[in-house]
């Protein structure tokens, strides 16, 4: 956005930035040009909210990689709060910010030590170990974070997605059924499961994988992805070694998941004439080499 600097008091830039923190806006381009253009010089005028905006252009310098901006604001507070810990966890941003991590690291450390029930400087440091690719200190030092944290939906989202990374799938289902129970209405959280139990493979992960993608499908009936996951799921079944029945289900099954997702998919296209690409979609689906172990 473009500001008239020229019309602009430090007034009228106070109060937008106020405006930006009560609606979490971040706008951090705007937030650096106002800085720099009008508040940086009055911003003691702004009494005891100059804290705030303080932090608040801390941010916006690190998003916008100004870190002469960044360590000006973070040496005004640090005179001023020289104990502080939340100025040493923005100081610790700055060394990430420069990639100086095993000084970071030492930095919130110290923190840690100091106020174990701090959650900021844990999750930094879990982020540090991962720009490094150590996700085996991550993964342990999540872990402990989520012993103290338990309702931590993000972490055991990202402790998930390490876990995947590591192979581990068993262990990254655990994770997503700990965000089951937050948010048992999700159904991009059933699907997510699905997909894991479904890579896990085996008869009972490829049962256990259509009863979740089931589940996706009765929360949200258009998510094609889920649809898709079905029909491969039984699939597998009809061709695997299990009982008559079961096979004849999941045949049923399968022919609806792959008609409903083609009459759905015909719907929302914005090609006019789509048939052939439906047909070719149909073949791979149907030519996909799904077969028990």
């Amino acid at each position: 956005m473009t500001y008239n600097f020229k019309e602009m008091g430090w007034t009228d830039v106070r109060d937008q930035f106020r405006k930006w923190r009560e609606n979490n806006e971040r706008c951090s381009d705007d937030v650096i040009q106002l800085w720099e253009a009008v508040l940086e010089t009055r911003v003691q005028k702004t009494g005891n909210e100059r804290h705030l905006i303080l932090e608040q252009v801390i941010i916006a310098a690190f998003d916008t990689s100004r870190l002469d901006i960044a360590s000006k604001c973070i040496q005004l507070l640090s005179t001023e709060f020289p104990e502080s810990l939340r100025v040493m966890k923005f100081e610790a941003m700055r060394l990430e910010a420069m990639q100086m991590y095993d000084e970071a690291l030492e930095l919130l450390d110290e923190i840690i030590a100091k106020d174990e029930t701090n959650a900021a400087p844990r999750k930094r440091k879990i982020a540090i170990l991962k720009a490094k690719g150590k996700r085996s200190e991550a993964i342990k030092d999540l872990c402990d974070y989520l012993k103290i944290f338990m309702s931590d939906q993000e972490a055991w989202h990202e402790l998930c997605g390490l876990y995947l990374a590591e192979g581990e799938y068993s262990k990254a289902v655990f994770c997503m059924e700990e965000v089951l129970l937050h948010n048992p209405h999700s159904h991009l959280i059933h699907q997510r499961i699905a997909e894991i139990r479904y890579t896990m493979g085996g008869m009972e992960n490829i049962e256990i994988s259509r009863t979740y993608y089931s589940q996706a499908l009765k929360l949200n009936s258009n998510n094609l992805r889920a649809l898709y996951g079905l029909y491969l799921c039984c699939s597998y079944i009809a061709n695997s070694r299990a009982l008559g029945s079961k096979r004849k289900e999941a045949q049923k099954m399968a022919h609806w998941a792959l008609e409903t997702a083609a009459l759905r998919t015909t719907k929302s296209s914005k090609i006019n004439s789509n048939d052939k690409l439906i047909s070719s979609l149909e073949s791979t689906l149907a030519s996909l080499d799904i077969k028990s172990n």
